[in-house]
């Protein structure tokens, strides 16, 4: 979350979130980094953009939403292997 006045910048964690949720997607993400290429190429590649290393992990757990949502909706399992065929709009 970020405040704003016309001297200052404040980003302040958000505290309406969920704690074990957002607990949760961490170490969902910090675990697919280690062992899925994939994750571990996205992360890389925002770490090399100058993303921080919680920032980049926000993104890989993003990223898993959005696949497991994603299989959730298709009725199918998981396979690592597929093409990737979703494009992730650039925030």
């Amino acid at each position: 979350m970020t405040k704003r006045s016309g001297k200052s910048k404040i980003v302040l964690l958000r505290q309406a979130a969920h704690v074990r949720l957002r607990n949760a997607v961490y170490y969902w993400a910090r675990t697919a980094v280690h062992h899925d290429p994939r994750s571990r190429a996205k992360y890389a590649a925002l770490r090399a953009r100058g993303h921080g290393h919680g920032r980049a992990l926000r993104s890989v757990g993003d990223r898993l939403i959005t696949i497991g949502g994603a299989m959730l909706e298709s009725g199918t399992l998981f396979n690592p292997n597929l093409p990737a065929k979703i494009s992730y709009p650039r925030p």
